[in-house]
């Protein structure tokens, strides 16, 4: 059934907005558009003469730029020069080089090159007598005496006006234009001369379409006024006139010429100073817009008539997603869920934007839960510098300081005692969560581990030149120490691992933070244990380092084989690096393969790591002995990852368990299952993602959507009561979320179910 627009007032809104966008333009048009037209349309063709006439200016000075170019190259061809072209035997290329300067121009129709005082004068054809060749073209203005003037004395570029020349081969005559270039050209004493001979139609073909279909005159004067090239289309000026046209600036006028008036458009050359003037009787353009009036009126009934129509179509097509909108913000609105759906009659636009409102706050929700998965990736692989920038950016995260390190701070609770005390790691996680200390130039990034009663803490800062990274990590823990202390009265103790300058070695800190906590020396509430100090126990390893071995232990029990391998490679190549001797090498390496039989006996894990112990004992170099190592470690840290998912696999299947025990109770939430198998709700909520499929909040809705259906189906409760004891207690939302899913409302699904039911068992008795 179609969707009654006009019940909704911003429809209406939208009608009329189209109707005033669409009729006031086009009223003031009406009144306005017949007295401008003539202005438009003389604004339009002066423009487009103006453009036309500086396209030509550009071609015709290209065109000259390329015949002065040509003049230089000839000055300097050695073929060309006045020893060469008066030997008989190199005159021929003479000419012959001339040729090819003629065809590098497509407006040359003759190319001449004369010395000074010379009888001779070159062509492209071959060599004249001087007076042979101004008989043969006999110029109707140039006489002989003033050609040979010209050539001789001419200092600058220059283009005589068209003039008519009369072949003797031909007999015919022709509109010639002549450009003479003294060279070397810009030399104050020129040797000679380089006569172009253009035909006139060359040129004035450039400015043909000037002025289109209108009467006119189109001139390309010199600087002098004189008149190089003209185009008259119906009407012709005095000398008189066109000379006043001269002085006029570049751009559009407005001229009164042989007593009427005419729009002139003007354009200058910067090159060569050429003036290049059209002139149009301005009369042409109230002729042009005589038909205006009538199709005006006839423009103004039919966009009347159409108008209503098109602005009910347009605001129908805009209307509709904001009506799709409204359809989906109606079924989510917390406002309208409040009110029972009384909001329906409310403005469209608010109840999207209170959906908006409400999809935002829940992005909020989840935001932390993503931002803690995030940095626990970095604790347990480092590489920062490939992670996504887009989401650092998004969670408000920096690595670009100079400096990094890892803290794990413990609350010394019990994880049972933790989880019974929900506020206070509430407050405890919020105050870590991003922590600035600005004296030292520090940031810290709380992040939630899968233990209760730890937290881990990133820390960037940059470090002042001259300054020691270690007392600068130990200001940075004691401000925050101190912070902790201030509010929180079971900081049990504090494990920092090694400060490295890049951001991809965090997760070896967090190894050996995890290290530092675990080997604390102090049980006193609030003490701080740093990696880098442990190595100076009494009981210290003289070639491995005591905290190198705590570090390795660490790594595998965190099934870290990268950190593993990184302290297992570092340590052989110190220990080869020591000189001493392969025998000697094999027995300090019993200190390696101790903490890690060790490590793996802790883990339970001895089994599957005896035959690669032996295969270590029984190797003779070092070589042989890291890669046994390097083996040892691949296979603890894979047994490792393989009972971490099998404990995470069972804990999730509890945490399933648990959910379906438990899903009517309406204070079921994420941290109350997370409090209740004393984990962190950031690892409940990644976790039961991954082995379920769902997030936490899907898998309860669809519990409970799965018990509604089933009460529907087995008895006649009031759908109140019903949703009531699934744990749901805004029956509204309820009803609009269970028809987004089964496209019934609830009492819609039972009538329905109850029909089938009756159906069945009718053809269930005739069957029978």
């Amino acid at each position: 059934m179609a969707k009654n627009y006009f019940k909704s007032k911003l429809f209406l809104k939208y009608i009329w907005s189209y109707l005033f966008i669409l009729l006031i333009p086009l009223v003031l048009m009406t009144i306005f558009i017949y007295k401008n037209a003539v202005t438009n349309l003389r604004s339009e063709i002066e423009q487009s003469r103006l453009n036309q006439l500086t396209q030509a200016k550009v071609i015709v000075d290209g065109r000259i730029k390329e015949l002065s170019e040509i003049a230089t190259r000839i000055t300097y061809d050695k073929r060309l020069t006045p020893y060469r072209v008066h030997d008989p035997i190199f005159s021929g290329e003479a000419i012959q080089g001339l040729d090819q300067y003629k065809s590098t121009s497509s407006i040359i129709d003759e190319i001449l090159l004369y010395f000074h005082n010379d009888e001779k004068i070159y062509s492209s054809i071959g060599l004249y007598d001087f007076d042979v060749f101004a008989g043969a073209y006999n110029f109707q203005n140039w006489p002989k005496d003033q050609l040979y003037h010209d050539i001789n004395t001419v200092k600058f570029p220059t283009m005589r006006p068209v003039d008519q020349a009369s072949k003797t081969s031909t007999s015919k005559k022709q509109d010639i234009l002549t450009y003479l270039v003294p060279i070397t050209p810009n030399s104050p004493t020129p040797h000679g001369t380089v006569m172009y001979l253009i035909q006139e139609s060359e040129l004035s073909s450039l400015i043909d379409t000037v002025l289109g279909n209108y009467q006119g005159l189109t001139y390309i004067l010199d600087s002098a006024g004189h008149i190089l090239i003209d185009n008259r289309q119906g009407e012709a000026l005095t000398d008189s006139a066109v000379k006043s046209l001269i002085n006029l600036p570049p751009g559009i006028h407005e001229r009164s010429i042989n007593g009427e008036a005419h729009s002139v458009v003007s354009v200058k050359s910067e090159t060569n100073g050429w003036i290049y003037v059209t002139a149009m009787p301005s009369s042409q353009f109230f002729s042009s817009v005589l038909h205006v009036r009538s199709f005006i009126i006839m423009l103004f009934c039919i966009t009347v008539l159409v108008g209503a129509a098109a602005a009910l179509l347009l605001a129908r097509m805009q209307y509709q997603p904001i009506s799709n909108l409204v359809e989906f913000a109606s079924s989510k609105s917390r406002a309208e869920r409040s009110h029972g759906g009384a909001a329906a009659s409310g403005n469209e636009l608010d109840r999207i934007r209170s959906a908006l409102q409400e999809y935002s706050s829940r992005i909020d929700l989840q935001e932390p839960f993503a931002r803690n998965h995030f940095l626990s990736m970095v604790l347990k692989h480092g590489y920062v510098q490939s992670l996504s920038p887009e989401l650092q950016q998004a969670f408000d995260l920096r690595f670009d300081r100079s400096h990094h390190f890892v803290a794990v701070i413990g609350s010394g609770r019990t994880n049972a005692a933790a989880s019974n005390d929900r506020v206070k790691r509430h407050e405890r996680i919020q105050l870590l969560n991003q922590i600035e200390i600005p004296e030292l130039r520090a940031v810290g990034y709380g992040v939630e581990l899968s233990q209760l009663d730890q937290l881990g803490l990133i820390v960037s800062f940059d470090l002042d030149d001259g300054t020691d990274a270690f007392d600068r990590v130990r200001d940075i823990i004691e401000a925050i120490r101190t912070s902790l202390l201030d509010i929180m009265d079971d900081i049990k103790a504090i494990g920092v691992g090694t400060c490295y300058e890049s951001p991809d070695q965090l997760n070896q800190s967090f190894i050996e933070a995890c290290s530092a906590f675990e080997l604390r020396a102090s049980a006193e509430p609030g003490a701080v244990a740093y990696f880098e100090k442990l190595s100076d126990t009494p009981n210290q390893a003289d070639w491995i380092p005591s905290n190198t071995l705590m570090k390795l232990s660490q790594s595998l029990k965190q099934g870290s084989y990268d950190v593993a391998a990184q302290i297992i490679g570092s340590a052989m190549q110190n220990l080869q690096s020591s000189q001493v001797s392969a025998l000697l090498i094999r027995c300090i390496c019993f200190d390696l393969l101790n903490a890690m039989l060790r490590t793996a006996s802790e883990l339970g894990i001895t089994n599957v790591a005896q035959d690669v112990a032996t295969a270590a004992i029984s190797g003779n170099a070092p070589d042989e002995l890291e890669r046994s190592f390097l083996t040892l470690a691949s296979r603890i840290c894979s047994q490792v990852e393989q009972n971490n998912q099998k404990e995470e696999a069972s804990l999730m299947d509890r945490i399933t368990a648990y959910i379906d025990e438990h899903y009517a109770d309406h204070s079921l939430s994420l941290e109350s299952v997370a409090f209740a198998f004393s984990v962190s709700p950031s690892h409940v909520s990644r976790s039961f993602k991954e082995k379920v499929g769902l997030n936490f909040i899907q898998y309860i809705w669809q519990k409970r959507l799965e018990e509604v259906i089933n009460q529907l189906k087995t008895t006649s409760d009031p759908l109140k009561d019903i949703i009531l004891r699934v744990g749901y207690q805004d029956t509204p939302n309820f009803t609009r979320k269970f028809k987004k899913e089964t496209g019934y409302t609830p009492g819609q699904y039972r009538k329905l179910f109850s029909e089938n039911e009756e159906v069945r068992q009718l053809s269930d008795i005739d069957e029978d």
